[in-house]
C-alpha cells in the first residue's frame, strides 16, 4: 500500500510540476501589479511558452506508471478477497467442529441418562443409543448442508469478483491503448495519417463518437464531404447530443455549397455548445457562408456598410 501511494504521488508530481512552474513564473511577473492584472500576466506567460510542458518521454512514463499502479491495485484486491475467503472458510470449519463436539457431548449426556432409565426399567440402552445416533446424524447433516450452501455462495461471489477484476483489467489496457493512439494522432500533421490512427481507435471502440467526428474533420481536409457526412450521421446515431458532429455536418454541407443545411446544423451545434461560435467565425470551411444572410443573423455579424454608417 505504501508503494502504491508513493507511485501515485510521483505521477501527480510529474503532472503538476510543469504547470506549477508556469504559474510560479506568472506569479513572479505579477507580484508588483494589482490583483486584476495577475491573471492576465499568468495567461501571457503561458502563451509565450516556446515548447510544450510535457515531453513524449514523460507521457510514456506516466502511462506505464499508471498501468503498473492499476495492475498492483487489482492484484491487491484479489489478494484481499482470497484472505477474506480463507477467514470465512476457517470460521465455517470452527463452527462445524463446535457443532460436532456439542452433539457428541449431548450424546454422552443422553447415554448416561439412558443408563439410569434402564436401571429403573423404562427402556433399553440400545433403543436410546439408536435414537440418539439418528438425531445426531440429522443435526450433523443439517449443519453440513447449511455450510455447504454458504461455501457454494462464497465460491460464486469469488468467481464473480474474479471475472469483474479481469474485465476491469482488460478495460484498463484498452483505455491505455486508445489514449496512446490519441496522443499519436495529436502529433500527426497529415489528414491521411490521422485517418489511419482514427481507424485503429474505431477498431478497438466502434462506438467512439469523438473518433468518428475527428475522422470526419480529417476527411473534410481531404475534400471528401460526403464521406464526412456519413461519419457524422453514424456519430449522431450513437449520441444524438454530440455537438461536434453537428458542427462537422455544417462544414461538410458548406463545402457542398448547401448553405441552408449548413446553417441548420450550425445552429444545432450552437445549441449544444455556444463555444462553436468563435470557432465558426475563424473556420476556413465556413467562409462561403459569410455572404449568406441567415448565417450572418445566426452569428450576429454586423454588416460592413452599417458599421461604416454608425462610425
Amino acid at each position: 500500500m505504501r508503494c502504491l501511494r508513493l507511485r501515485l504521488g510521483l505521477c501527480l508530481l510529474a503532472l503538476l510540476a510543469p504547470a506549477a512552474f508556469v504559474v510560479a513564473q506568472g506569479g513572479d511577473t505579477a507580484t508588483a501589479d494589482s490583483p486584476e492584472n495577475k491573471e492576465q500576466a499568468v495567461r501571457e506567460t503561458v502563451e509565450e511558452l516556446d515548447k510544450p510542458l510535457y515531453t513524449p518521454f514523460v507521457e510514456r512514463y506516466l502511462l506505464d506508471e499508471l498501468k503498473q499502479l492499476r495492475a498492483d491495485m487489482a492484484a491487491q484486491r484479489v489478494e484481499l478477497t482470497e484472505k477474506v475467503v480463507d477467514r470465512q472458510l476457517g470460521a465455517a470449519d470452527k463452527a462445524i467442529t463446535y457443532a460436532t463436539d456439542t452433539v457428541t457431548y449431548f450424546f454422552y449426556l443422553i447415554a448416561g441418562v439412558s443408563s439410569l432409565l434402564v436401571l429403573v426399567g423404562w427402556t433399553s440402552i440400545r433403543d436410546i443409543k439408536e435414537k440418539v445416533h439418528s438425531l445426531a446424524n440429522e443435526e450433523i447433516s443439517k449443519l453440513v448442508n447449511q455450510y455447504e450452501e454458504r461455501l457454494r455462495s462464497i465460491e460464486e461471489q469469488l468467481s464473480e469478483k474474479t471475472r469483474h477484476i479481469e474485465h476491469n483489467r482488460d478495460e484498463i489496457e484498452l483505455t491505455q491503448e486508445v489514449q496512446s493512439l490519441w496522443l499519436r494522432a495529436g502529433r500527426e500533421h497529415t489528414p491521411a495519417s490521422k485517418i489511419a490512427i482514427y481507424d485503429q481507435i474505431l477498431s478497438l471502440r466502434s462506438d467512439d463518437c469523438e473518433a468518428l467526428t475527428y475522422k470526419a474533420d480529417a476527411v473534410l481536409e481531404l475534400g471528401e464531404p460526403q464521406w464526412a457526412i456519413s461519419l457524422c450521421l453514424q456519430a449522431l446515431e450513437i449520441d444524438s447530443e454530440n455537438g461536434n458532429a453537428y458542427y462537422q455536418l455544417a462544414c461538410a454541407h458548406a463545402h457542398l455549397e448547401q448553405w441552408e443545411e449548413a446553417v441548420d446544423y450550425l445552429s444545432k451545434a450552437l445549441e449544444k455548445s455556444p463555444a462553436y461560435r468563435d470557432e465558426a467565425l475563424d473556420d476556413v470551411a465556413l467562409e462561403g457562408l459569410f455572404e449568406y444572410q441567415p448565417f450572418v443573423e445566426l452569428m450576429g455579424i454586423q454588416p460592413l456598410g452599417n458599421s461604416a454608417q454608425e462610425s
